[in-house]
């Protein structure tokens, strides 16, 4: 919901960070894997309650996936470097749900599992519009320099790090705070799912010649 806001905000800076990383000679896609794999060592961490840790390296990884955006608008952006960026992007979103599980199985398992369910909704929905929305040539104002079609939502970028941060600062309310950041995802992706079924619709009552 805030995510075109803060792009705009926060963009200045993730360039001014991102040119010394352009100096020594790392890649976008180098800063996309680093930040993963920093990421999901917060899986472990999350598995031994270790949530101070677990809340610093998740943050590094959101770093990380504004800066390797910025590393590639100096450099150059691919559709390579969009690939892995958005698929480990969802990979991630996943595996911190998880470690809450593993970190009590007995309080935590139904939540994280309808949480991660309701990623695989908030995720298809967003990534099945983005490939059609190529395939039709259909733009996306907000996200000018994203290399697929952001669809928005009432929980985007934003309001997910600030729930993983409420779960590691409060996590023996993790199940309470992860079913009510569920409820809310799946609004986005009711909203997605009929958003983007009614722009596909009319796009191609406007063009009845593509399939």
């Amino acid at each position: 919901m805030f995510d075109p806001v803060l792009s705009r905000t926060i963009r200045p800076l993730l360039k001014a960070c991102a040119r010394p990383l352009v100096k020594a000679g790392i890649s976008a896609d180098q800063v996309t894997i680093a930040g993963f794999v920093i990421g999901i060592l917060a899986v472990p961490a999350l598995a031994y309650e270790q949530y101070t840790l677990a809340l610093v390296l998740i943050l590094i990884n959101r770093i990380s996936d504004g800066l390797d955006g910025a590393v590639a608008r100096i450099t150059q952006t691919s559709d390579a470097g969009g690939y892995l960026d958005i698929s480990l992007d969802f990979i991630f979103y996943s595996a911190i749900p998880f470690g809450f599980l593993l970190a009590d199985i007995q309080q935590n398992a139904v939540a994280a599992g309808f949480l991660m369910l309701t990623f695989m909704g908030t995720g298809a929905t967003f990534l099945a519009f983005a490939v059609l929305a190529n395939k039709r040539g259909i733009v996306n104002p907000s996200y000018p320099n994203k290399s697929l079609h952001y669809m928005g939502g009432l929980t985007e970028g934003f309001e997910t790090i600030a729930a993983f941060v409420i779960f590691c600062l409060w996590p023996q309310w993790f199940w309470f705070t992860a079913l009510l950041f569920a409820g809310l995802c799946w609004l986005t992706a009711l909203t997605r799912l009929w958003a983007g079924y009614r722009t596909l619709q009319t796009n191609l009552s406007l063009d009845p010649g593509k399939e």
